[in-house]
């Protein structure tokens, strides 16, 4: 997809919206053999009445492309042998129960131009919130068939499932269903009148809700739990930028596949982009991979929406405009489509002797969807003044990408690193580059390795390292840290360090 994105929000469909859910839908349904597939104005009146809450938008710029339409029906009408119009009854949805046991789908869909961004599987996440919150049996909705007439004359339909069961066979709908843990209930006949690329069959499906009677959670809600997926990243020859990204997506779509809440690369990963310009000095080199700092952004950004997930993009060169200093520089590319800037405070003597690099001067936290984090780069968690500012703004978790020539070097960051998060009572979680770069000047040995530090009372691990990666490999370290355990320790812990400071003897505060 070309188009920039700068926000991606779910949310509730509203009245307002109709006009842009009419086009959307009009557009996602331009190839279908079955005619008027679009929602008439007064039919969304009448659902947004009984039920508004199970009607969900996808909106992109200010833009409806996408929706989840959906009524709560009992679960006998829901899994016998029924027809579409049983469910919606000529668009009056009289099959709508306020005590009915399931979550019906009527409707789903995606503009064309926004797929590939997998937004469908956020529709379909939050329908599985909604039948959680609402304490719901399970939802259940008939999924049609489109790549059957194909095969019609060789398979039957139970045959044509099995296959596509198998992977034998892609089936554009029940394919995606079946990995988003649907399974299928039964096969119906004449469910959609006119659908005849399903050659009229529709397959009916479920997901079950594990939690059923259990106390939901809400739509959105921000996570006790959040998963950090923290890249270990190989130095290695590449020849272009595209084979960059290839690499960095391959380890994007890992964390996110274990549905990590975020991806963290480390300090100046992109540079084996230099070698290009190893002829040059080293100020020079590195002012030339500087230009790909806002397309890496980009393409980060993307990625971030395609695979549902928070990216910390580690850090890279990055000459400001403005006052023509080069910075050591990353970017927090959230899942809705924003990105924010931070930069590197504190520059190394290296840093600042063979680039010319500058420090930032800006010392912020970042609001997400799963709680408010910090993020430092190397040096900076060497003083234990940015991140207690941090942890004064509510940081629960502070990112730390680092790059480490010598094991000297990771020494400082681990154990200044494993300090913060003694004394700030948060989680801190580091990773860095490993492996060697003979053609690239002053980056030509690396040692790392990723670990993710916890406080230390009796909820955490008695050593305060909740998990470490094996160092100088190649590798995910993927780890789940409980964010309500440091509510309890700044409340009850056997010491509360945050609490317990003697303001009234020092203080700290930023210029």
């Amino acid at each position: 997809m070309e188009r920039e994105i700068n926000k991606v929000e779910l949310r509730n469909l509203e009245i307002e919206d109709y006009i842009e859910l009419k086009k959307s839908m009009v557009e996602s349904y331009v190839d279908e053999d079955v005619e008027d597939l679009y929602w008439k104005k007064e039919e969304i009146k009448r659902l947004l009445k009984i039920f508004p809450e199970g009607q969900i938008v996808i909106v992109v710029d200010d833009v409806v492309v996408g929706a989840a339409l959906s009524l709560i029906v009992d679960e006998t009408l829901a899994l016998s042998n029924h027809k579409y119009n049983d469910i919606v009854t000529d668009s009056k949805f009289k099959s709508h129960k306020e005590d009915g046991d399931v979550l019906y789908g009527i409707d789903v869909f995606i503009n064309p131009e926004y797929r590939g961004l997998r937004l469908g599987r956020r529709l379909y996440d939050a329908r599985k919130e909604l039948c959680e919150t609402l304490n719901l049996k399970s939802i259940i909705f008939a999924g049609r068939i489109p790549n059957y007439h194909n095969y019609s004359s060789e398979l039957t339909p139970k045959q044509y499932l099995e296959k596509v069961k198998n992977t034998e066979i892609h089936d554009s709908v029940i394919s995606f269903q079946i990995n988003n843990d649907f399974h299928i209930k039964r096969i119906l006949r004449n469910y959609l009148e006119g659908d005849h690329s399903s050659k009229d069959y529709a397959v009916l499906l479920e997901w079950n809700n594990i939690s059923y009677e259990k106390t939901p959670t809400l739509i959105n809600a921000k996570k006790s739990v959040v998963r950090l997926g923290l890249i270990q990243w190989q130095m290695r020859s590449l020849n272009n930028l595209e084979e960059f990204f290839d690499q960095a997506e391959f380890f994007i779509d890992a964390v996110s596949g274990y549905e990590s809440d975020f991806a963290c690369f480390p300090e100046l990963f992109i540079a084996p982009l230099m070698a290009d310009y190893n002829h040059m000095t080293e100020s020079e080199a590195i002012r030339e991979i500087s230009k790909f700092t806002e397309p890496i952004r980009k393409k980060f950004q993307e990625f971030a929406i395609a695979h549902n997930i928070n990216i910390i993009t580690g850090s890279m060169p990055y000459l400001d405009d403005e006052d023509e200093m080069l910075y050591n520089v990353g970017f927090l590319c959230k899942r809705d489509g924003s990105s924010e800037m931070y930069r590197k405070i504190h520059i190394t003597p290296n840093e600042r002797m063979y680039w010319g690099m500058q420090g930032g001067n800006v010392i912020q936290t970042f609001d997400t969807d799963c709680g408010k984090i910090g993020i430092i780069i190397c040096y900076d968690v060497e003083f234990p003044e940015l991140s207690r500012l941090m942890a004064d703004q509510g940081m629960e978790i502070l990112f730390v990408p680092y790059l480490t020539d010598t094991q000297n070097g990771y020494t400082r960051v681990r154990n200044c690193a494993q300090a913060r998060a003694i004394e700030n009572e948060c989680y801190v979680a580091i990773t860095g580059c490993v492996g060697n770069l003979p053609k690239v000047n002053n980056m030509d040995i690396q040692f790392g390795q990723a670990a993710v530090f916890t406080p230390s009372d009796f909820a955490f691990p008695t050593n305060g390292v909740k998990a470490e990666a094996t160092p100088n490999t190649e590798m995910t370290l993927i780890v789940d840290v409980d964010l309500n355990l440091l509510k309890e320790l700044h409340e009850h812990g056997s010491v509360r360090i945050k609490k317990d400071r003697r303001t009234d003897l020092y203080n700290l505060k930023a210029k």
